[in-house]
């Protein structure tokens, strides 16, 4: 099975520092929904890694979360790609739990939903614990540029062999070569 694991806030829709809190505010990053047609008609299957505090904090209700997942699915569908599953990560930073990256419980989640090891599966993402996350079970992390991922590039620390692109499109260019 051909399986990639991308972040959400900064990677498919534009990220907001005050959060994502509606689905009037899930607004895809140019590219993005095409990005990931491109994968499914490859033959991946595309899964969704997100840490989403603002549950945690009271920003935001599941229901509103469940809407703003449900705009992103039918997007994606309507460029003619699909999400197969969204593993989330409803806690506060305080809550100190195993699934909120840069701890490694989300991919976890997913190998073992999927029954397949995390080793070498492409994981694109734009902040630090996105790429700590896939490093701690042997992903291949990609930094993109997008969303924090020029600061994140420049704060450097970046784990061993994380690859670099502009965007969602150039990453999955790359690996579709």
């Amino acid at each position: 099975m051909k399986l990639v694991i991308l972040d959400r806030d900064g990677v498919i829709n534009h990220d907001s520092p005050s959060y994502i809190k509606s689905p009037d505010e899930w607004i895809p990053i140019a590219g993005s929904l095409e990005a990931i047609a491109l994968l499914t008609q490859a033959g991946y299957q595309v899964v969704v890694a997100t840490n989403q505090s603002g549950v945690g904090r009271l920003l935001f209700e599941m229901a509103t979360l469940n809407a703003i997942h449900n705009k992103m699915h039918r997007a994606v569908g309507q460029a003619g790609g699909r999400i197969d599953a969204v593993f989330y990560c409803p806690h506060a930073q305080e809550a100190n739990c195993r699934c909120r990256k840069p701890e490694p419980g989300l991919f976890e989640q997913i190998a073992q939903r999927y029954s397949v090891s995390l080793k070498d599966v492409p994981s694109i993402g734009d902040a630090l614990r996105d790429l700590q996350a896939a490093a701690a079970v042997g992903a291949q992390p990609i930094l993109v540029l997008t969303g924090k991922g020029g600061q994140t590039l420049r704060e450097g620390g970046l784990p061993s062999g994380t690859r670099v692109h502009a965007d969602l499109a150039a990453a999955v260019k790359s690996m579709l070569k």
